[in-house]
């Protein structure tokens, strides 16, 4: 039998965002191990920020089927207001009705066996779960992130729409996967009635043959009297359990004051010349006026997203990579965490000691780990490990402990689940 599985994702190349890569790494390694995907998804006009260039990266034999899907803050917007009801239960809630429609046509067409669907953007819950219920096929959620976490969203019809759409998707799908053991804590805890093999985890990763690539670029020890370059990528927040920046800011800003760092153009053995870069902050004049504040503009910058290529280049050049995630969110791994750990580079971790990264961390050989709000805390782990960074001793990623991230090992996995469903399946859809 062939077998077949339509994969419902929002974010598929050309969109650039960090989801983009774990439905890309599945679809090109999932034929591997015997199945097939086809990829229902939207047109690139969809998305903010695209990268072409990732275009390259599907596989030229894969059903990549595009639908219409309009952003209503950019394309239904006037005088930069949009209508509710045009982004119910998101912005791109017009993606529904033709995925829906394209979604029976390729399994009228291709007869998959199996629905896989991942999460965030809500609509794409939505449209699986039709495509679901019209013809029984499988339904494999893959939620990388609950739809409620805090007072997230803060519209209180906002977020009743998305508690009883996450509630209708534990209940109604035939499997729950889940990217972190505390996740998944989370979701069960808020959804204890669904048996405990519905519940399975693939955590996020990296694809091997993309960073293979960049293994040349390795960094060497860097010049113990020379500047040393941080790299932070993606979204940063500013609430007290998010990814805030600002604890680290105050604790450069007073390290400077004390003259034990400078810019990059003061560097001097005595003083620690610094370039940090945040890129592709989201909130750039948000970032930008808190660096202001504290006079940090000649040693921190924000900086555009990158083409994903590119980014990752960063990783490998830099001297030592940035996370940030706050407690709230301990629960959660950012994916960038992994293209750190296969970037071979040192990590400042600024996250809860108790969470999800933290552990993934230390497993890793990792102990560089700092409460994000406690600056007490940051500035002399802070400053030992800029020290560590100059006199090239910092710790390193066990490159074992880390090559069991990789991709093609989660699309394994998940070609062997699919396998499972398709053996207990009562029947093949209509």
């Amino acid at each position: 039998m062939h077998k077949r599985v339509l994969m419902v994702a929002f974010h598929y190349p050309p969109a650039l965002a960090s989801g983009t890569h774990r439905t890309l790494s599945f679809s090109r390694d999932l034929p591997e191990f015997g199945w097939e995907p086809m990829i229902l998804t939207t047109r690139a006009m969809a998305h903010e920020k695209i990268d072409p260039a990732q275009l390259e990266e599907i596989p030229p034999d894969i059903l990549v089927q595009r639908v219409m899907a309009l952003d209503a803050g950019r394309h239904l917007a006037i005088r930069g207001r949009y209508s509710r009801l045009t982004a119910w239960p998101d912005r791109w809630a017009s993606w529904y009705p033709g995925a829906v429609a394209w979604g029976l046509y390729l399994i009228l067409r291709h007869r998959p066996q199996v629905i896989w669907s991942t999460y965030p953007i809500p609509t794409t819950l939505m449209i699986a779960h039709t495509l679901h219920r019209l013809t029984g096929l499988p339904w494999v959620a893959d939620l990388r992130d609950p739809l409620v976490t805090g007072q997230y969203p803060t519209d209180p019809l906002l977020q009743k729409t998305f508690r009883n759409l996450e509630r209708t998707t534990v209940q109604r799908c035939t499997r729950v996967v889940v990217s972190t053991p505390g996740l998944k804590r989370f979701l069960t805890t808020r959804h204890p009635d669904p048996a405990p093999e519905k519940w399975v985890m693939l955590p996020n990763g990296f694809d091997e043959k993309t960073f293979r690539r960049f293994d040349h670029l390795t960094r060497t020890p860097p010049n113990p009297h020379g500047p040393l370059t941080l790299v932070h990528g993606g979204t940063l927040y500013t609430g007290k359990e998010e990814r805030n920046p600002g604890p680290l800011l105050n604790v450069l800003a007073l390290l400077r004051k004390q003259g034990r760092i400078g810019s990059a153009e003061e560097n001097s053995p005595e003083r620690i010349g610094l370039r940090i870069v945040l890129r592709a902050t989201s909130h750039d004049a948000i970032i930008n006026a808190m660096i202001r504040k504290r006079a940090l503009h000649d040693i921190v910058s924000t900086a555009p997203a990158l083409p994903y290529l590119e980014a990752i280049q960063e990783m490998f050049q830099a001297d030592g990579l940035l996370l940030f995630q706050g407690e709230g969110f301990n629960h959660l791994i950012p994916a960038k965490l992994f293209e750190y750990l296969r970037a071979h580079r040192p990590i400042l971790a600024l996250t809860g000691e108790q969470g999800d990264s933290a552990r993934i961390l230390r497993e890793a050989g990792l102990d560089t780990i700092i409460p994000l709000e406690d600056e007490s805390i940051i500035l002399p782990i802070l400053m030992h490990f800029l020290q560590q960074l100059r006199a090239g001793e910092a710790q390193l990623p066990d490159r074992a402990i880390v090559s069991g991230y990789s991709r093609r090992i989660q699309a394994k996995r998940l070609a062997e689940l699919f396998d499972t469903l398709i053996q207990t399946a009562p029947g093949t859809p209509p």
